[in-house]
């Protein structure tokens, strides 16, 4: 089954795992706007909207770094 081609000569495994990574790369963009509109929408200012970006951001940033770090180990 993983031999068989998908699309544009790629794999089941080689879509699902491209297609993981642009939309994970696409959900995170979405949020940092949100965080950017928050900010905005709520009159922050200066060190109230670097501290949303700080705050908020923390959770993806752990996220990413989870894989970071197993990359790094050899874990996946």
């Amino acid at each position: 089954m993983d031999d068989d081609i998908l699309l544009f000569g790629l794999t089941l495994a080689e879509f699902e795992s491209i297609s993981l990574k642009v939309c994970l790369a696409a959900l995170v963009l979405y949020m940092l706007f949100i965080i950017g509109n928050l900010a905005k929408e709520s009159k922050a200012g200066r060190y109230g909207t670097i501290w949303l970006f700080v705050v908020l951001g923390l959770g993806f940033l752990g996220f990413i770094s989870k894989g970071l770090i197993q990359k790094i180990l050899g874990i996946e």
